[in-house]
């Protein structure tokens, strides 16, 4: 099977910064919609979001199974039409609830792109570590540009902008697929491309019973921290930076940097045995997240800094395990199952969030999630041992 083009390439990364953008939106927006709608708190407003993330893990699962048996072009073409014409919506909601259900279905496109996207990209990859690691610091960049973006476009017109403006960006990328893309020979499902490892069906169910435990582990982490970063700053920085649109540049920047472990991460997938770098990755979470929880000012900015790199630098591990043991014919399929079994737990973090803030603050909450970190390293210890790298 042929490499992706580089056009395909670059487009299907491009869907992968938005992805994540629109996903961010409301969060970064959120004390602005709150003042809009008259909440006098933004954590009363944040459980009017979750219905965007069950959506995101909830519908992969459909769209995994269309991706693989309908055609993955076709499924981004309804990615990016459906997400840009769903965000433009959201923008001209008039009440809260009206706000919540354009939201959930903007979760409903976006559940498109992990099981669909991923595995259109790295079909026929030379080195699928460092393709998906670039496609990770794609989708980071999106929640660097969601913090950015959001910040200036909410201070210099007003929420709704934060929406619409990257909504009308979405549907013309659309056009440049349609237009770029050529159509597949035939659906994925039809096609054979062996696993590039090979194990039994015993071995195999483990290692994706493994990943999937890990995988929503790890998203109750990156939920609760791209969700709630935004607002950390402002209070833990408050009195050192209040503006909103250098605060907004000050989480892109962490975003920015951390997205960069993730092309890091990627290379050593093609090199490192997956195990071992996974689990030293997930066990340096734990301490750095301890002292995020104690941490003031310009250390607590240090420590998020440290956090979000090991959080970002774990995320390639669930999509180069399906890469690595499962064949390209039903790649979408197991993705988009994984998906909607993990992204479906970890989708109660952004409900949670507000609740847990308000009652507790952001110390209970960080420490929370160092105990979370430990979790998917115990979980990790079950994964069978390679005893030798994957060849560059």
């Amino acid at each position: 099977m042929p490499e992706t083009s580089r056009t395909a390439s670059l487009l299907l990364n491009l869907a992968h910064a938005l992805d994540h953008l629109f996903l961010l939106i409301f969060a970064t927006a959120v004390s602005a919609i709150a003042a809009d709608f008259g909440f006098a708190h933004w954590e009363d407003l944040m459980p009017y979001s979750v219905g965007a993330f069950v959506m995101f893990g909830l519908g992969s699962l459909p769209a995994g199974k269309l991706g693989d048996s309908w055609g993955r072009r076709p499924m981004m073409l309804v990615f990016f039409f459906g997400l840009g014409a769903s965000a433009v919506l959201a923008s001209l909601t008039q009440t809260v609830w009206q706000l919540a259900a354009a939201l959930t279905l903007l979760g409903s496109f976006t559940a498109i792109y992990h099981p669909v996207g991923i595995p259109m990209l790295v079909q026929g990859a030379k080195r699928p570590g460092a393709t998906i690691g670039i496609n990770g610091l794609s989708g980071n960049l999106g929640i660097a540009a969601a913090a950015l973006l959001t910040g200036f476009l909410v201070q210099a017109v007003g929420w709704r902008a934060a929406f619409a403006v990257p909504g009308v960006v979405c549907v013309a990328l659309g056009i440049v697929f349609a237009r770029l893309v050529p159509a597949e020979a035939e659906p994925p499902s039809r096609r054979s491309r062996p696993a590039a490892v090979s194990l039994s069906p015993a071995q195999l169910a483990r290692v994706l019973v493994v990943m999937t435990v890990a995988s929503a582990t790890a998203g109750l982490l990156f939920n609760l921290s791209t969700n709630g970063n935004g607002q950390l700053l402002a209070q833990r920085l408050d009195g050192v930076v209040n503006d909103p649109a250098t605060l907004g540049l000050l989480l892109a920047a962490v975003y920015a940097v951390a997205s960069l472990a993730q092309v890091v991460v990627g290379r050593l997938l093609d090199r490192v045995p997956l195990k071992r770098l996974q689990l030293g990755i997930v066990l340096a979470q734990a301490p750095l997240l301890a002292a995020a929880s104690m941490a003031q000012g310009w250390w607590l900015y240090a420590a998020l800094l440290g956090v979000m790199i090991l959080i970002f630098g774990a995320i390639p591990f669930t999509d180069a395990v399906i890469v690595r043991y499962v064949d390209d014919r039903m790649r979408s399929r197991v993705a988009g199952l994984r998906l909607t079994l993990s992204l479906g737990f970890s989708s109660l973090a952004v409900w949670a969030l507000g609740p847990v803030v308000k009652a507790n603050g952001f110390g209970t909450l960080l420490m929370a999630m160092a105990g979370i970190s430990l979790c998917t390293a115990a979980a990790l210890l079950a994964l069978p041992e390679e005893h030798k790298p994957v060849a560059a």
